[in-house]
């Protein structure tokens, strides 16, 4: 596995370069450092000579001061260094994090739908956790240990160049090994983030599913489900720590070799007089310095497979261009009566099949349309593509004769409110819940739409009543009270076209009288689009459409459809007998 310089390219250009500075200047700590490390070595040499062997007394205070003052600009030059390259790494992952996030905020919600929510949050993550490693701290290695093997290795060949030519053979043994071992850590690293995906996607199924669990007592099922997954994954981590430590044996054994047959020749140069015993210490010392840059360059390949490998999965993500798009130079949709039309739409989530065919409607503008049908029937497909939510195959849906697909997804989505069977709820407050459907409203205009949902009723005995935090998607209400809240978001938003996909949940009669009334005041004088489950809805309705197998079957009012349509009959008397 060779190293991809496209991404490396995209990725200078997308984020690294936006620091350049910084790293210029980590740079130019790189190069002090290179050269206090190898004036550590060369010191030995006149230390050794002056102090050891002629005893010089005038130097004995100067010649320890110069190697203090070295370790002193080693250590201050790779701190400065480290912090720099430490603050670019955090500001590419709040880049890069910053970058996914909103390409999945605007992402088709068929992406949404195909990928598990528990893989993306991996992406956000891990992946980008090895991508700031490659931007960051192979960039800092690259430069600090290539600085300070050139300048030890200057040192090297100043003391003896026969010494230095023998050492070298070490550098291209050590980056063969090195090679090898990162085309490895590539995969292993591919497969690890995948069984890391897949398991954030099973913690994600268990926090949401946690009662389901308990209810039918699958706990000890789930724990064999988890020891598994967890201990894949633990095999893929000790995979990767056993790849990444591999190299010190092999570069400890080199390094012991070396040394070996560079004492056997230096003895031999030390006894024909061609190298003195002081040359030797500061040669061999820059020698040991230079173990750590060069084991360093030989493991950085492995980091910067590992970036690649995340990179690969993020930037598909990040790269993601929506469908569901605007036209150029569009305008603003907009609302008179609201009445809505689909013309011969075709419309399937997959290249096989067909969930809507042909499909007609003529909804009337402030009015209530109910469509009826069994599960499956593509009822909530239909509700699904007004604000769309997914882009037809064929044919047009137009509001008051504008076709949708010609203006602003925004001016389209501002006049429609959507309230579902699944109601979505913030681990937030109950205000900031309500309020989410106009973030300018005032704290009147809150309480207003929740009396008009009868939602204040139950907000009024809360703890901190619109203060109260209700928990992940409202888990500390009761169906009822979160429908409640839904309707009275909607009823802020005050859009001229409703959506509404009635709960089937088994209510208590008070609490369903309520939500029938705060219904009524939402959908009064609007154009509602309504699956109906309740009979008094289908009654209601001022038109029906009988949905069955993607196609429509039959229209028209309740008397009508009663009288011609044997579909909506026998569904009709099913909802009586319920």
């Amino acid at each position: 596995m060779g190293i991809d310089f496209q991404i490396l390219k995209r990725l200078y250009k997308s984020y690294t370069k936006n620091y350049l500075k910084k790293i210029l200047l980590s740079v130019f700590f790189t190069l002090i450092l290179a050269g206090s490390t190898s004036a550590v070595a060369y010191l030995l040499d006149p230390a050794i000579d002056q102090l050891f062997i002629k005893q010089n007394q005038k130097l004995l205070y100067v010649l320890p001061g110069l190697i203090i003052l070295a370790f002193a600009l080693k250590g201050g030059s790779l701190y400065m260094a480290k912090v720099l390259m430490i603050s670019v790494s955090q500001d590419v992952k709040r880049d890069m994090q910053l970058d996914m996030f909103n390409s999945i905020l605007v992402a088709d919600t068929g992406l949404i739908d195909r990928k598990h929510s528990g893989k993306f949050i991996t992406n956000l993550n891990n992946d980008i956790n090895m991508i700031t490693n490659l931007l960051s701290v192979a960039i800092l290695n690259l430069f600090k240990d290539s600085f300070t093997l050139i300048a030890l290795l200057g040192v090297m060949f100043y003391q003896n160049w026969k010494l230095s030519l023998i050492s070298i053979i070490m550098i291209p043994l050590a980056s063969f090994a090195a090679r090898n071992l990162g085309k490895r850590m590539g995969k292993v690293t591919t497969e690890q983030m995948i069984k890391a995906g897949i398991f954030m996607s099973y913690l994600v199924d268990i926090f949401k599913n946690h009662k389901i669990i308990k209810i039918f007592q699958n706990e000890n099922y789930e724990k064999e489900k988890a020891r598994i997954k967890i201990e894949e994954l633990k095999l893929k981590g000790q995979k990767i720590a056993e790849i990444m430590v591999r190299a010190s044996p092999i570069m400890e054994f080199l390094t012991g070799i070396m040394i070996a047959f560079l004492v056997y020749v230096a003895a031999i140069l030390v006894s024909n007089n061609e190298l003195e015993v002081s040359k030797f210490f500061s040669f061999l010392a820059a020698m040991m310095l230079a173990y750590q840059p060069v084991r360093s360059l030989a493991t950085l390949n492995m980091t910067i497979q590992q970036g690649l490998a995340g990179s690969k999965r993020v930037l598909p993500v990040i790269d993601e261009k929506p469908e569901i798009k605007d036209k150029e130079n569009t305008k603003n949709l907009e609302f008179d009566k609201a009445e809505i039309i689909f013309e011969n739409v075709n419309f399937n989530y997959t290249k096989e099949g067909e969930t809507l065919k042909s499909i007609n409607l003529k909804i009337p503008g402030k009015k209530m349309t109910a469509l009826v049908g069994q599960s499956g029937a593509g009822k909530s497909t239909i509700l699904n593509l007004i604000p769309r939510f997914y882009n037809i195959q064929d044919g047009d849906i137009k509001i008051d004769q504008q076709s949708i697909y010609d203006y602003s997804i925004y001016s389209l989505r501002k006049g429609i409110s959507l309230v579902s069977q699944d109601t979505t709820l913030f681990d937030d407050t109950v205000k900031n819940n309500i309020a989410y459907a106009n973030l300018n409203a005032t704290e009147e205009e809150i309480k207003e739409a929740a009396k008009n949902s009868f939602a204040d009723e139950f907000i009024q005995k809360l703890p901190n009543k619109y203060d109260t935090l209700i928990g992940e998607n409202g888990v500390r209400l009761s169906g009822g009270e979160k429908q409640r809240l839904s309707i009275a978001r909607a009823i802020l938003k005050k859009s001229p076209v409703i959506l509404l996909d009635e709960a089937t949940s088994s209510l208590d009669a008070e609490t369903e009288s309520k939500i029938q009334k705060a219904i009524n005041f939402l959908t009064e004088g609007r154009t509602t689009v309504v699956i109906a489950h309740r009979l008094s809805t289908i009654l209601n309705s001022d038109k029906i459409y009988v949905i069955e197998n993607g196609q429509v079957k039959d229209s028209g009012s309740h008397d009508e459809l009663i009288n011609k349509s044997i579909i909506y009959k026998n569904f009709y008397e099913k909802q009586i007998k319920k």
